[in-house]
Order: structure tokens, then sequence, then C-alpha cells
């Protein structure tokens, strides 16, 4: 068993609540805050109102409010924008980033825990402090979120060395889950061309949130053409905004060139082909297509 853990600090941690949490949450996310409990924790993302990509986060419940596990980089921002559209709502919004830290480990561990359950996004406490079993894909294995004093002692006691981060996100790169730099996609796509709904980030049946509309109608009338997929340099350099062209058309674009990239790949189109080697300016790559999604 891999008993390698990596302390995610490129991670900040959030705490919403207030009487009105619930209810404001609700109308904002693409997910349903109904299935956040004490034993279920959910993914979703926070778009504009025509759709497009702004924020993601891992939403917990914790004691009378939700914790927001998101990208640090992302965190101001997203602080910001909560508040924004709190307006009269009865709700504190608090950025505890200084005093939590959340640490990754591997599926096989979490499963050997008592209290652990096999299902996506399944939360329990441990030394009452929860552990969730990543709700995107159960091979990102599960999280720990707790207080930076008892970090290190309770690692210890779960017998978990910590291993470089870096492990970490070329995990989640292979398995075509954005470790990072989210930013860079902000306003270039759709959510739904984030892969969110495969990821278990949008709930098609709950109510209005914002950017609803346009996710549902691309979801409904299939018009679902492009989508995010990873990049795996073969020799030379990408640069973020470089087109990809195959047969002299273009069929995506790099949003993300640095060491995890991701571009926005017409997917559907002829001229894609994913067992292809794909030329750009200044370097080769492949676009590979993850094993959970079947397209």
């Amino acid at each position: 068993m891999n008993n390698s853990v990596y302390i995610l600090e490129d991670r900040a941690i959030m705490y919403i609540h207030g009487e009105d949490a619930k209810v404001f949450l609700q109308n904002l996310i693409s997910n349903n805050i109904d299935k956040v409990t004490e034993n279920s924790s959910c993914f979703a993302s926070l778009l504009t109102p025509q759709g497009k990509f702004l924020y993601e986060f891992i939403l917990v419940k914790h004691k009378m409010g939700y914790f927001i596990d998101c990208e640090k980089n992302q965190s101001e921002e997203i602080f910001k924008q909560l508040n924004l559209y709190k307006i009269r709502s009865k709700v504190e919004i608090l950025n505890l980033s200084n005093e939590f830290v959340i640490a990754s480990f591997g599926y096989e561990k979490y499963m050997s825990l008592e209290g652990s359950k096999d299902i996506l996004g399944y939360t329990f406490k441990y030394r009452e402090d929860p552990i969730i079993l990543d709700p995107r894909n159960k091979k990102l294995g599960a999280r720990l979120i707790i207080n930076l004093e008892k970090l290190y002692l309770s690692l210890k006691k779960l017998d978990l060395k910590n291993d470089e981060i870096k492990n970490y996100y070329t995990q989640s790169h292979k398995l075509g889950i954005v470790p990072r730099n989210l930013n860079k996609l902000q306003n270039k796509l759709f959510g739904i061309e984030c892969n969110f709904e495969e990821l278990n980030g949008i709930d098609f049946k709950k109510g209005c949130y914002i950017g609803q509309e346009n996710t549902a109608r691309i979801k409904l009338k299939n018009k679902l053409s492009k989508r995010l997929l990873p990049i795996k340099v073969i020799n030379g350099k990408i640069s973020e905004d470089e087109k990809i062209y195959n047969n002299d058309v273009e069929i995506g674009k790099i949003l993300i060139s640095d060491d995890y990239p991701f571009a926005l790949i017409k997917f559907l189109d002829k001229n894609f082909d994913k067992d292809q080697i794909f030329k750009g300016s200044n370097g080769s790559f492949k676009v590979f297509v993850p094993e959970w999604l079947k397209i």
C-alpha cells in the first residue's frame, strides 16, 4: 500500500455559514447543495451568467456551514464574488487558509481506514476532521481537511509519509483532471466543456443557478462539440493560446501550457485524431482522451 501524502499548499479553505448559507449556495453553484451532508461532499463550479467557467471547488459540510476547498490562486476572487452576490443574505464568508490545510492520500490507504466507503464524495470524520473520497474520481484518492496545528500528529497516526506535490500534479494530469492554473481557463470555455458532467460537478435536475440556461441548452440540444483535454508534449515546447491545426483546419487551442498542459479540442471534428502527433510552432505533442471520458 502506498503511504504517500501530499500537502496541497496551493489549495485554500473558505468557510461559509449563516441561516441562508444553503439557499445562497444553491442559487449560485452548478451542483446540488442538497448532496452535501455530514457523509457526502460534492464537486461544483461557479460560472458566468453565460455558462462560462470561472471557479471550481469541493464543498464539504462542516458544523453549521460549508468548507469550500479551492485553488489558492482563485480564493481571493471567489471570496469577492461570493460577497458580491451576498446582498442581503444572512451568510458570513471567512477565509481560513491560514488555519486549515488539505492533505491528499491514495485510494487504497483511504479504503483501509475504519469508516471509509467506496462512494465518490463519501465523507467521514477522523478525530473530528473530515476525510473525503475525491468526488471527481477515486483515482485522485482522498482529502483530509485539518487544522494546521494538528496536521503532523494526524499524519503520523495515519502512518502517512510526506511526498512531493509534483507527484500529485502528475497523477492528476495523467487522469485528465486539471491540477492547477485554473485562472487560465476563466471565460475561455463553457463549464460543461470542462467535463464537469463526467466529474460529477453539474446537476441537471436542480433548479436555477448562474449559467444554468446555456449549460442546459448545450446538453439538451447535443451541442457539446469541444472538450478540455490533457496534452503530452513529445519535444520542444508549446505556447498558451497557440492554435492547433490538422489538415490546415483549426481543431483546438492550448489554454494551459505550463508543466501540466491542457487544450480545448473540437473532439467531434473529423480532423481530430487522438492517436496523432500534432506539430506546433515550437514543438510536437499528443492530445489524449482520459479513460473515464467516453467520447
